[in-house]
C-alpha cells in the first residue's frame, strides 16, 4: 500500500469533550455510600423489604463501580485515545479531569513495549503497559550511526537526531502498527536516500554540495523527506540535526592520505605563485635601480637560485662568491 492511500484512508481526529470528573467523582462516591447503607439497612429490614433495599444497594454499588472506570486525568501536552466497543470515540486532548463513557477504553499500541523510555525536550518519558496516553511533548529519537555510500559509492557512516511530535492522535494510534517504531525505520530510509544523493567531499574546489561542507542544507532536506514518510502516522518533524560524520574505517586512512596530499598540492602552489611573484620583483627592482647588469643566461641562473631558496622544504646553505659572477 501506498502512502497516498494510506492517508486516504486514515481516521479523522476528532476532540471529546468530557463532563466535570469531579462533580461525577462526588456523586459515585455517593451512591457507593448509599449502596452500602442499603445493604446494611436491608440486612436488618424484615422480609421483602430487607430484600429490595438489598437488591438495590448492590445494583447502586456496581454501576458506581462501573462508572468509576470512566474517569479519566489528562496532563498537559498529553491526550486519550478512547475506543468503545472496537471503534474510534474521539480524543481527550484537554488537561483535566474528566468523566467520559465508562466502556470506552484507552489505547496507545506504542506502549506495549514494556520498560521503553523516551527522551523528551522536557524529561524522560515512561512509555510503559500502563501508560496508554498519548504524548504531544516535543520528543527526541537518536538515530544510531549507520554506513552509507555516498553518491561517489564511498561508505561513509553518519548518525541523526529528530524532533518530533505527535499532531494527529487517530493517524499516530490507527494508521500504524507503533508509530515510535515507524518513524524510527523512515528515519533510516530518509538518511539513506539523501545520504547517497551527494558526495562526502570534493577536492577541486568546486561549489558542489556536499555532505561535509552543506551538512546543514543536508538535514534540511532529510527533514522535507522524513516529514513526507511520517505524515501517514500524524506526525511532525521539528528538526534533524545531523550528529555524526565520517568515512567508514575501511577507507579513512585512504581518504585521510588523499585529503594531505591535496593540502600539500595546494599549499605548493601557493609557494610557488610567490616566490614567481618575489623573483619577478626582485629582477624588476635591480634592473630599475641599475644596481648590476644581468645578462640572459645570468637572469635564468638568479631565478632559478632564487626559485630553488623559496620553494626549498629546508633552509639554503649560502654560498659566498669571492670572485666575480662574470
Amino acid at each position: 500500500m501506498s502512502y497516498d492511500s494510506l492517508q486516504n484512508k486514515h481516521i479523522a481526529e476528532k476532540e471529546v469533550e468530557g463532563k466535570n470528573g469531579y462533580l461525577m467523582l462526588i456523586l459515585t462516591i455517593l451512591g457507593f455510600l448509599l449502596g452500602l447503607a442499603g445493604i446494611v439497612l436491608g440486612s436488618i429490614w424484615p422480609n421483602a423489604l430487607g430484600i429490595i433495599a438489598i437488591v438495590l444497594g448492590s445494583l447502586l454499588i456496581i454501576v458506581c463501580s462501573i462508572c468509576w472506570g470512566g474517569l479519566k486525568a489528562v496532563a498537559p501536552n498529553e491526550a486519550i485515545v478512547l475506543v468503545l466497543f472496537g471503534k474510534y470515540y474521539g480524543t481527550i486532548r484537554k488537561d483535566g479531569f474528566f468523566f467520559v463513557n465508562p466502556f470506552c477504553i484507552s489505547i496507545n499500541p506504542a506502549a506495549a513495549s514494556s520498560g521503553l523510555t523516551i527522551q523528551t525536550t522536557t524529561g524522560a518519558v515512561s512509555a510503559g503497559p500502563k501508560n496508554k496516553k498519548v504524548s504531544l511533548k516535543a520528543m527526541t529519537l537518536n538515530n544510531e550511526k549507520q554506513t552509507v555510500n555516498d553518491e561517489l559509492g564511498n561508505p561513509v557512516i553518519i548518525g541523526t537526531i529528530v524532533i518530533w511530535r505527535v499532531v494527529d492522535t487517530a493517524k499516530a494510534v490507527f494508521n500504524v502498527n507503533n508509530y515510535k517504531t515507524f518513524l524510527s525505520i523512515q528515519c533510516d530510509s530518509a538518511t539513506r536516500n539523501i545520504t547517497r544523493q551527494y558526495p562526502y567531499d570534493v577536492s577541486d574546489g568546486s561549489d558542489e554540495k556536499t555532505l561535509r561542507g552543506s551538512s546543514q542544507e543536508i538535514a534540511d532536506m532529510m527533514k522535507q523527506d522524513l516529514q513526507q514518510r511520517v505524515e501517514a502516522a500524524g506526525l511532525e518533524i521539528l528538526e534533524v540535526r545531523i550528529t555524526h560524520l565520517s568515512y567508514a574505517p575501511e577507507i579513512a586512512a585512504a581518504m585521510l592520505q588523499r585529503q594531505q596530499a591535496a593540502a600539500i598540492i595546494a599549499a605548493r602552489q601557493k609557494i610557488v605563485e610567490g616566490a614567481v611573484g618575489m623573483v619577478e620583483m626582485a629582477l624588476q627592482h635591480l634592473s630599475e635601480n641599475e644596481v648590476v647588469e644581468l645578462d640572459e643566461e645570468r637572469k635564468a641562473a638568479m631565478v632559478s637560485n632564487l626559485l630553488v631558496v623559496l620553494c626549498g622544504n629546508k633552509d639554503a646553505q649560502p654560498i659566498v662568491n669571492s670572485g666575480s659572477i662574470y
